[in-house]
């Protein structure tokens, strides 16, 4: 009699959690003390702001990892939770020199550099497009030529045009490119922060390439007008002191098996950056911790949300989750994993990535690429279940879906959208703290983040529970790649 009592149990209670919808999953899991509890200690100063390469990034993954394990969450990279992602730092020259014609200045950025020690020819080719090259020989010579397109010398048009200019260059045998820049004093020196300083890189496999591209200050064009008519240019360039050291990044990857016989071969990727910047200038509080609340230990957050729940209550399709290194070094730990998948890529049929810089509105959650799937309506109604409204990308001049993790998984095919706080303009609210000392997690509103979780992990299920698969809505940047991917 009691072993068939425990079986009506057991039925019972199986059909109980079968009865249950999606939302009602999604609430007895996500709590506020959890999501708390999580941001607080991804964001605490003992963290030292998370940087990749850094002894307390790895503090981070350990956490991360033993997050996964305690909500049963398993390994999914041959047993182990952790992906090694090979790295390398290049140290910024000690010494950089350039003279042209006896022309110099002392403000050169290295867009990209190499220890080089060259005298030789040099060659100008007006802005550098193809045309500008036409009877013009700079086969071993370095080319010269004006920042920016013809009529766009913006510091952003410079910027956008630098590395088309910098391979047109390479093809047509130079061994290098120097562009003349006239951008003011406050562009030069947010350039000049980031470029003459140490980069962190994928570990490359390839010899040192010598192969140089620098901009030249030129602030009143004097050195155009000098250059620009000469037949014979000749030039110095040196530039010395770099060199290159490995480090050892790591991606959190966890799964969990789907329970539908034919769905659960296909996957849905949960996933978000874990990393931050460190530690930089004090601020006016004397503040020097960049924690890195909302930027991402938010996003992080989700994802463990999502993973949490799911375990607990398994989707249709089998989940993926990867918290990945290095996106503030340029999306480092995605762009390897997606050369280095654990599982094959035609397996994922979305990526559903959480990335933040802050919030204005909390009575919204602002997805980059909404309407780029087609599950947009499944990421609004979860939305609306728990009294936000999703919107798409407010700010498209910033390239927002270009500038996370997920614009590796989408060149592949995968769609693959970004999930992040409410915000309806990049103002003043958002740069406040995005990138700033200020990010901390005692600023966070908490209320409106138990809407959000529950707003993901509810769009989460739907997603993974849908009979119909995902892709990009037809005419999307990604369609082709996707039907490449999926071979449709």
């Amino acid at each position: 009699m009691k072993k068939i009592t425990l079986l009506a149990v057991v039925v019972l209670t199986s059909l109980q959690l079968n009865a249950q919808t999606d939302a009602e999953k999604t609430v007895t899991t996500v709590s506020k003390s959890n999501i708390e509890g999580h941001i607080y200690f991804l964001a605490s100063d003992e963290l030292k702001g998370r940087e990749t390469g850094s002894p307390e990034i790895d503090i981070a993954a350990s956490y991360l990892a033993n997050s996964f394990r305690r909500y049963n969450v398993k390994p999914a990279n041959n047993g182990s939770y952790y992906q090694e992602v090979k790295l390398e730092k290049v140290t910024k020259a000690t010494k950089m020199a350039v003279t042209l014609n006896e022309l110099s200045s002392e403000k050169l950025l290295p867009l990209k550099g190499a220890n080089i020690d060259f005298n030789g020819a040099a060659v100008f080719v007006n802005f550098g497009a193809e045309a500008d090259y036409k009877k013009k020989d700079v086969t071993g010579k370095l080319v010269i030529v004006k920042a920016g397109y013809e009529g766009k010398t913006d510091a952003r048009s410079a910027f956008g045009a630098r590395d088309e200019k910098m391979k047109l260059a390479l093809e047509k045998g130079a061994i290098g490119l120097v562009e003349l820049a006239n951008l003011n004093d406050q562009m030069w020196n947010n350039f000049d922060h980031y470029f003459n300083a140490d980069k962190l890189g994928l570990a490359s496999k390839e010899e040192e390439n010598k192969n140089v591209h620098l901009w030249l200050q030129d602030t009143d064009g004097s050195m155009t007008k000098s250059l620009e008519g000469k037949k014979k240019i000749t030039t110095s360039l040196t530039i010395s002191g770099i060199s290159k050291l490995p480090v050892k990044g790591k991606n959190v990857v966890g799964m969990v098996e789907g329970t539908d016989a034919k769905l659960k071969d296909e996957f849905v990727i949960y996933s978000a950056h874990y990393d931050h910047v460190g530690i930089g200038k004090p601020n006016a509080e004397n503040d020097s911790i960049f924690n890195g609340a909302r930027d991402n230990a938010v996003g992080t957050v989700t994802v463990l949300s999502a993973a949490e729940n799911i375990a607990k209550y398994p989707t249709k399709r089998s989940a993926l989750f990867i918290l990945f290194t290095g996106e503030e070094k340029g999306l480092l730990g995605s762009k390897y994993y997606v050369e280095n998948p654990v599982l094959p890529l035609d397996k994922m049929v979305y990526c559903f990535n959480s990335d933040n810089g802050g919030y204005n509105d909390t009575s919204k959650a602002t997805i980059i690429g909404l309407g780029r799937t087609t599950v947009s309506q499944h990421i609004m109604d979860a939305a609306s279940e728990f009294g936000l409204t999703a919107i798409d990308d407010p700010a498209p001049e910033q390239g927002l879906f270009d500038r996370s993790d997920n614009v590796h998984f989408a060149a592949k095919g995968i769609p693959a959208p970004t999930y992040s706080m409410g915000f309806t303009a990049f103002d003043a609210e958002i740069n406040k703290y995005y990138h700033q000392a200020a990010d901390n997690p005692d600023g966070l509103d908490y209320d409106y983040l138990f809407k959000f979780f529950k707003s993901y992990v509810l769009a989460c299920r739907l997603i993974a529970n849908d009979s119909k698969t995902p892709f990009w809505t037809a005419g999307d940047k990604y369609y082709k790649a996707g039907e490449a991917l999926y071979k449709k």
